[in-house]
């Protein structure tokens, strides 16, 4: 499986200059490939392939100002583009309606301030000197970058352009290594604000496990005055942006992506933990362009990078051989559990409204039919996982030194950060 190793580049870095010089390059020919494909598929109706375009540019200024192979990756990256813009249009042609708007071609990127990104593959890399000194050293750039890969595991350089900074991504091969885990012991998350993530499994005496979302909501929170302040300020000037937002927006990414990588480890520890072989993550199709819970409730969910979340989520459970699904969710949260209410899929043509056994009385309680409470966001969790699997649940299954039991009393994920690394990130524990 590739994976990747991120460096930051700040505009403080002596490496910062010579890295953007050859960024412009590289928008440079990216411009003036994307023109001569474009008019040829304006004015004669025709695509111009790699191999095309790569006759008509060899011996172009563009083409001849960086590297032959990172000019290559550039070409090969534009022709991917193109690809992937005539798989959408197919796509769209049959079904228009999985689609927000219709796919647009590929576009320029902006004369004076775009940049595009650099990819070295491991022929473009020093092999001499990084098997002497450990360090990636990228052809005609004279930069050394610190790693901690090793050469037989290395695949690619990519530098890409964010803004305020360079990210150095470092793309490594790491092998699976599964763990002991049991692939008919299933576990599910269902994922939310205030709860990040609420884990749920059909082992008897699994005691659902809550991850804090409020640490991301206060983030964001203050990131968001931040931004506000900033661009009033701005207004003033007819401005839109600045490179003070650039640095609070690229802050707050990196600690909301360090958060999420913490809570996707903890959670993945966990199931190897408890022997879980099989993952099941609700998510709902255009979730959060449909959403409509308020203004103030809306912009707390649209924030929080849910599918980044996921992502993370997939990749280090395949590392371990844990199988993962992601299922559609919708009327996991309005259906009873404990009751074993039907859970019937969302249609917009339905005319009747599916009726269930109990109710959700406030933001985190869902009562059931016995009136009896349960945390809401662990009936969603047990919901989702009952959708993707429908027999996980049998009666006997059920009961209070069975599933019932500890469904009522769900506990906090423990943080081992602070004791490990020294991590600011905050995932008390749920007393009682």
């Amino acid at each position: 499986m590739q994976l990747v190793e991120q460096h930051v580049v700040s505009k403080s870095d002596p490496r910062f200059a010579t890295i953007d010089q050859a960024a412009f390059a590289s928008k440079n020919l990216y411009n003036q490939a994307n023109y001569q494909i474009r008019q040829a598929f304006i004015q004669e109706g025709k695509y111009l392939p790699y191999a095309a375009i790569f006759h008509r540019l060899k011996h172009h200024e563009a083409y001849c100002a960086l590297p032959r192979k990172v000019s290559n990756s550039i070409l090969i990256q534009l022709h991917q583009n193109w690809i992937a813009f005539f798989k959408e249009m197919d796509a769209y042609r049959e079904d228009p309606s999985k689609f927000l708007g219709r796919p647009n071609i590929p576009g320029y990127k902006d004369k004076e301030k775009g940049r595009n990104i650099l990819i070295y593959d491991k022929q473009a890399i020093g092999k001499r000197v990084f098997k002497k000194t450990g360090k990636i050293v990228p052809s005609g750039l004279g930069i050394e970058i610190e790693t901690e890969v090793s050469w037989e595991a290395l695949d690619q350089v990519r530098i890409i352009p964010r803004g305020s900074c360079y990210v150095v991504e470092v793309v490594y091969q790491k092998a699976e290594q599964p763990a002991p885990v049991d692939p008919k012991v299933i576990a599910a998350i269902d994922l939310g604000v205030n709860q990040l993530a609420a884990i749920t499994s059909t082992k008897p005496g699994f005691r659902p496990v809550l991850v804090n979302g409020r640490p991301l909501k206060d983030l964001n929170h203050y990131y968001n005055q931040q931004r506000a302040q900033h661009q009033s300020r701005l207004a003033c000037q007819n401005r839109k942006t600045s490179r003070k937002l650039d640095r609070i927006t690229t802050k707050r990414n990196r600690r909301v992506a360090h958060y999420l990588h913490t809570a996707s480890r903890r959670i993945i520890d966990l199931l190897i933990a408890e022997g879980i072989g099989t993952l099941v993550i609700g998510k709902n199709r255009l979730w959060k362009q449909e959403v409509e819970m308020g203004k103030k409730n809306n912009q707390q969910f649209v924030q929080i990078p849910h599918a980044r979340f996921i992502d993370l989520l997939t990749y280090k459970a395949q590392l371990v051989g844990i199988n993962v699904l992601v299922q559609e969710e919708s009327y996991t949260s309005k259906a009873s559990f404990l009751d074993l209410d039907p859970i019937p899929t969302y249609d917009p043509n339905r005319k009747e409204k599916p009726l269930f056994s109990g109710k959700r009385e406030s933001r985190g309680l869902y009562r059931a039919k016995n009136d009896r409470r349960v945390q809401a966001d662990v009936n969603g969790s047990y919901n989702t996982l009952r959708k993707a699997f429908p027999n996980a649940f049998p009666e006997s299954l059920l009961g209070e030194q069975g599933i019932v039991g500890p469904a009522v009393a769900p506990c906090r994920l423990v943080d081992k950060s602070r004791e490990d690394t020294g991590s600011s990130v905050s995932m008390s524990r749920l007393n009682g």
